[in-house]
Formats: structure tokens, sequence, C-alpha cells
């Protein structure tokens, strides 16, 4: 945890990583706190309808137990891989942590995955067993030939086919279970890549990885946690965002979470939510958060409670940091990691670490650079790629099953991201694109950042995304893919004005010298633009 000093050198200073050697993330997310204070609520779980499902500590120990027990019944336990394809639910926080107490391997899995997404994790994790829902196994009953090692399927929407009631399951068993004596560096789960290139690759993770996250949401969450403190994210509880920036570190500090399924981000419904559910503190990434920007006088129309935003993902940009400020009435703060070795680097508005269009500086306990491709340390405006050194506590343990790629990761020491950045002279770090995202064109070296930024402050466009396409002069050239506002017609007018916009904010060789309109942007499902699904197109 980080002490409570406003002063940045201070901090820095003191700070000293506590890993101790037997840990278990179950244990310390749910049962320290069941056997101190077992009525405090742990999650509010909102219905569609509206309806608030509470669940407390004491609650979630006693299913989680029953889970373990049920899952040791069916041969389950230590080094197995549980899969858990569920929208965010009090069954995925009480599923995790009867996971973590047997001493077995989370597997999330994202709700949004479709079939052969599915099939080939279940197969490549050689997962045991899953926890789903109605929605999941009729994804679970479209694959043609589901792994031999899975044995056990739990539904909790109730039984059906192959599929126990998961309720039923947990009914008749013993709300007593004790935990496996995990060390910190025993593995705990496994979260896959989103594969922009080639197969997803398995990361997996020891339990030591909750706390290697704390530092980096207690900085950029301004010293979480304060009184009154309540964590909501609309980021997937299956993806690193969700489950490791969000809910798991609410629960370690005893931090109310707010559950609620989405089906579709709604930036109204995202509002309505934060006021009801008097959210203080939320991660949003940068995506949902423009499309909150389309909600007119936010602090007007709706009583908000807020304390934090934080955001990560992909680059916020400044003209999103300016509306946090002007709209939201407090600074967004970004923060940066990847599902291999997340919150490594962010921003902090209560230690004046921040500047808009930055990420931020390595959060206390990282050692994050500029590194060339030999791995020496680029200098100041240099730029060269992200990388961490280890060891580092919330640095993934390998890729699963696959030896080469791990080894590949790292050159010497140096964790490689293959995001590229540079470095100020005041230690902030500006991510400027993934190394295949950044776009070649008459010689320069143009991320897709700078550019998207200036694109969202034209007052037709909605969303928007930047691509290189190949060209026979330039090599690429420039291409803006846009999502126009209501209201506004997608004419070749106003694609030329949208270039020359662009040419007149920034520079002539950074406008898009085509601009394609298109209805939605392709995400992944943490929100972050598919654009590799851009670059086919064009």
């Amino acid at each position: 945890m980080l002490p409570d000093l406003r002063d940045e050198a201070r901090l820095r200073a003191a700070f000293r990583w506590a890993i101790p050697q037997h840990y278990n993330i179950g244990v310390d997310v749910c049962d320290r706190w069941a056997m101190a204070e077992p009525d405090r609520p742990a999650i509010f779980e909102v219905s569609p309808s509206g309806a608030v499902k509470t669940a407390t500590y004491g609650q979630i120990r006693d299913a989680s137990n029953q889970l373990a027990n049920a899952l040791r019944a069916h041969g389950i336990g230590r080094g197995d891989r549980v899969a858990i394809l569920l929208p965010q639910a009090i069954e995925v926080a009480q599923t995790h942590v009867a996971v973590y107490k047997s001493g077995a391997i989370a597997l999330p899995l994202a709700a949004l995955f479709g079939v052969d997404a599915l099939a080939y994790r279940l197969e490549d994790a050689g997962a045991r067993a899953l926890v789903t829902n109605a929605a999941g196994l009729e994804k679970i009953r479209k694959i043609a030939n589901l792994p031999a090692t899975l044995e056990l399927i739990l539904s909790i929407d109730g039984a059906d086919g192959g599929a126990l009631d998961y309720h039923s399951a947990l009914a008749g068993q013993s709300t007593r279970f004790t935990p496996v004596d995990t060390l910190a560096d025993d593995p705990a789960m496994m979260i896959y890549t989103s594969g922009t290139t080639g197969h997803p690759k398995g990361a997996l993770h020891a339990h030591r990885v909750l706390l290697g996250h704390l530092p980096g949401v207690q900085l950029p969450h301004d010293f979480f946690p304060q009184t009154g403190d309540r964590m909501w994210t609309p980021a997937d509880w299956a993806w690193a965002g969700g489950l490791l920036n969000g809910l798991l570190p609410s629960m370690h500090f005893g931090v109310p979470t707010i559950a609620r399924k989405f089906d579709k981000f709604d930036p109204e419904e995202a509002f309505s939510l934060i006021e009801r559910m008097q959210v203080r503190n939320t991660f949003v990434p940068p995506t949902a958060l423009r499309m909150l920007r389309a909600v007119k006088n936010p602090r007007e129309r709706f009583k908000l409670s807020l304390r934090t935003v934080a955001s990560g993902g992909e680059a916020l940009g400044a003209e999103t940091f300016a509306w946090g400020q002007e709209q939201l009435g407090l600074t967004i703060n970004e923060f940066y990691g990847q599902t291999e070795c997340n919150l490594v680097l962010g921003s902090s508005a209560a230690l004046g670490m921040v500047k808009a269009g930055l990420i931020g500086k390595p959060i206390p306990g990282h050692r994050v650079a500029i590194i060339r491709a030999d791995g020496t340390r680029c200098e100041v405006g240099e730029l060269g790629q992200i990388a961490v050194h280890r060891p580092d506590p919330v640095m993934f343990l390998c890729y699963w099953n696959k030896p080469e790629a791990t080894a590949e990761k790292f050159i010497g020491d140096w964790m490689t991201t293959g995001d590229q950045g540079e470095v100020d002279s005041d230690g902030f770090i500006r991510f400027i694109g993934r190394d295949d995202d950044v776009i070649t064109s008459a010689g320069y070296r143009i991320g897709p950042t700078e550019i998207e930024d200036c694109l969202m402050q034209h007052p037709a466009i909605a969303l928007a995304a930047v691509v290189g396409k190949p060209d026979p002069l330039r090599t690429e050239i420039v291409k803006a893919f846009v999502v126009v506002k209501a209201g506004f017609e997608s004419t070749p007018e106003l694609a030329s004005e949208i270039g020359q916009f662009v040419k007149s904010h920034l520079s002539a060789h950074e406008y898009p010298r085509e601009v394609e309109f298109i209805d939605e942007l392709p995400l992944t499902t943490t929100g972050k633009v598919i654009r590799r699904l851009l670059r086919d197109r064009s």
C-alpha cells in the first residue's frame, strides 16, 4: 500500500514492497473481511430493472466455501483451470474467491466472446470446470468438440442439459472450507491477451499480482480508499482492467463495488447509475468516456458524487482530459499497463502529477523506461518502446504452454510491451501507439493518438480512429474512420472539411488524406478500437 504522503518525492522514497511468502487472493479479499465484519457490504448488484441485491463479505465467504467444496468433490483443486463466463454479477466474485482458496487457477472469459474464441481458450487452457449462465450455455452448445478436460459445467440460471444448477450444487455443501496454503508466487489466474496478432496467449499470473496492482489503483484514484468510496467500472470483470483495476482491489480495501450488466454501453444509463448508486470512484476506458461526452451538462442533469475518474487501455487524449475538468469538475487520471504487466504507469491530480495528453510516470515500486531495440534507454524525446524491468510483483509468470513466446517478450530483464512512447524532461511518458499502429508516411513516423484527439474536437465527430493505408508514393497515408454525431450528414464536403480541420490544427503531414464514414467502430471486449480490422478494410 502507498503511504499517504502528498509529496511525490517523499512518496517514492518511502515506498517499499511488502510481499509475504504465503499469500492467497481469496483469503485476502474476502475471508479477512468476513472474519472481522461479516455484514460489511462487498457488492451491490443492480439489475436492468433497477433492483439492487447486496452481497456481504460474510455471504461471499460462505458461498465461496460451498463452491470450493463442490469443486473438490469433483476432484478439482490445485493447479486446475476453472473458467468463468459471466457478466458482472455477485456469482463472479464468489467463484473467483472459491477458485483462489482451492489453489486452482481462475480463467475469466468475456461474456461477449463468440463461439470460436471460447472454444480456443477452453481447449488451450485445458479447463476442467466452467461457471456460466444461460447465454453462455447457448454458446457452449455450439462448440463442436468441447475439451476432454471439461468435466463440470455449472449454470447460475439452473440445470440445462449437461450443466448442473450452480445454486443447488452449493446448497449441498458445507460453508466451512480450509483454504489451500498458497505461496505468493503460485499461479492464481490466467487472462488471455486480445490476440491482435496470431492466436491469443494465456498470461499466467501468481497470487502476488493483486498486491502488485494496489499502488497502481491507489495513485490514480488519489489515495484510494477514502471514507465513503464506492467503485464502479463498465469494464467486463473478465478483463484485467475490470478485474484487477476494479473488483479485486476494491474488495481488498473493503470498498463496495457496483455490479451492473450492460448489453451495450449507454451514456445516459451510466450517469444515472453513477447518481443512483452514489459512485465515488470509476474506471472508464477512453472510448466509453468519449461516449459519455455526448451527454450534455452532466453535473446539471445528475447529482454526481464522483471523487475520482481513472482511465486506461488506450490513449485518453487532451480533448477528453479537458472535458473531464470542464464537465465533471475533476481531473481524469490516466494509467497504463497490459495483461502481462498491468498498472505500472499513472498520474495523480492529488500529487499534481498530471499532464494533459500524457499517461503519467512510473507508479512507485515499478521500473519503467523507453528503450531501444538493443535494450538501452532512450533519450528525452526519443521514440522507443515502453518496457518494464523484472522482477516485478505485477508481472506475469509466463505465457501458458508457450516458452518461446515468453522468452521473446523480454530484452534482457526488460519486458517489452509492443507500445511506442517517449519520455519528456519531467519524466512523464507519452503513449504514441502500438508498434503496428504507428504510421510511416513520406519518412515521418506518425502516432494515431494525436490525430484522433484532434478529430474529436470537430463538432460533427462522435468517434474516430486513424490507421495507415498502404500507398505507393508515401509508403502509407493517414486514413480516418469517423462516426458522425446525430444531425450531421456523411458527405464528401464534410470529409474534406475534416481533413482541412486536422491540417490546420496539426500539420500538413498528419492530416487524413482519406476520411471514411462508418456506423460504428470495431471494438474489443475491453473497449479498445481494433485498428487491425480497420487496416484490413483499407
